[in-house]
């Protein structure tokens, strides 16, 4: 057994072992799990995909006079702001009001990009560009400005950190369309009649994969988030830790998620990307990398599987329920080859996932560790392992409308 404490202190003194999870699997076939548990320290993790449930957190900062910021603008993209009078939520996936974006865009004699969300103003904000911010306010004796305009950038501004309710999906599925006209979903394009298939998560190189029954990450573990440092807040919204699962505890589909909260303004954009899906909206593509502390065996255990051995739900989207059929399970290494049969059809597939950036945010998490730059942190808790899946059907008489 070792301890955190421990681990700490040899990264301290530039002592620690780290390998990447990828690393880990090839050496565990050439020395065994044994000698890979008395070598490595920290099994580093990564991955770089959509996260569409992310989101920043900005304060401004008061104007003279003082404004209660009632709507708000970035960029013509809305933000929330039914906070403190200057305090903003600008979600990932907010998009511009068209009708409201229309006027900004005459007063101003500019042009609304159709295609940018709020992914993408946090991606410039992060990478040091100019925003225009747009407010109205709410006069009251204590803040009498009725609207402000400004330019804004991550150093004009109090705080900008990333605060995102769902990350780090354990496990996903692969969409596919049956049906007879092009889907556009959050996977991407679906091709109709089986034209195509898309899966989104890295498989075996997947973070929470890694420690499937999350004995190493709880609230409070440190992150690597967009290339600086963040924490798991929470469990993350849609958290499902009861779903079902193969024998090595890797699950069958959607599973366990986390909230991640970190400083922005540490951040770098190349791991921070607003992206836009066609027909579907603007995501942000993020990389996270986690740190599993080597403390048993055991740990080295879960890190050895292979893409073999994880599998994903084929789902039909052309099935506009909330429960839709599948066409069974595939492995991620029959994902990863690029086609998969269906029906005795051969699909081609891709990844909405990076796979190389996925492993290049581990490489980075992994250099941090040797330099000295990135420590461990206990958990303060732990994340829960009994939350059931809850979705919405209609309940009494009164709500028996269609």
């Amino acid at each position: 057994m070792r301890t955190i404490a421990e681990i700490n202190d040899k990264i301290l003194e530039g002592k620690a072992i780290a390998w990447t999870v990828a690393e880990l699997k090839v050496k565990v076939e050439e020395i065994g799990i044994s000698q890979a548990f008395k070598q490595v320290d920290v099994i580093c993790t990564g991955t770089f995909e959509p996260m569409e449930s992310s989101g920043a957190i900005i304060n401004l900062g008061h104007s003279d006079p003082p404004i209660k910021i009632r709507q708000c603008w970035l960029d013509n993209i809305p933000a929330y702001a039914g906070f403190g009078a200057v305090d903003l939520y600008l979600g990932a996936t907010a998009m511009a009001d068209y009708g409201i974006s229309e006027t900004i865009d005459r007063i101003t004699d500019a042009k609304t990009d159709r295609e940018r969300g709020g992914g993408h103003v946090i991606e410039d904000l992060i990478a040091g560009k100019s925003i225009h911010l747009r407010a109205i306010g709410q006069q009251t004796d204590c803040y009498p400005r009725a609207s402000f305009e400004n330019v804004i950038t991550k150093d004009t501004i109090n705080q900008f950190y990333l605060f995102n309710p769902r990350n780090l999906y354990q496990n996903f599925l692969v969409g596919i369309n049956g049906g007879d006209r092009p889907l556009f979903t959050y996977l991407g394009p679906l091709q109709p009649r089986l034209g195509n298939a898309v899966y989104s998560n890295p498989g075996a190189i997947s973070p929470l994969i890694n420690d499937p029954d999350l004995q190493l990450v709880g609230i409070g573990s440190k992150v690597f988030l967009g290339g600086g440092v963040g924490y798991i807040a929470w469990e993350g919204t849609q958290h499902f830790p009861l779903q079902k699962r193969l024998p090595n505890r890797t699950p069958i589909g959607p599973a366990a998620t986390v909230a991640l909260i970190g400083d922005a303004k540490q951040m770098n954009s190349r791991w921070v990307r607003g992206c836009y899906l066609k027909n579907y909206g603007s995501s942000l593509m993020l990389g996270v990398g986690v740190p599993l502390p080597v403390l048993q065996e055991e740990v080295i255990l879960h890190c050895t599987v292979q893409d073999k051995d994880i599998v994903a739900p084929v789902v039909d989207f052309a099935i506009p329920r909330r429960v839709r059929p599948t066409f069974g399970l595939v492995t991620y290494q029959q994902l990863k080859s690029g086609r998969i049969t269906i029906e005795g059809k051969s699909v081609r597939v891709a990844p909405l996932a990076s796979i190389a950036l996925s492993r290049q945010v581990a490489i980075e998490l992994k250099e941090l560790i040797k330099a000295g730059k990135f420590t461990l942190t206990e958990p303060v808790a732990p994340i829960p392992s009994d939350r059931s899946f809850i979705s919405q059907d209609r309940r009494g008489s009164a709500l028996n409308l269609e």
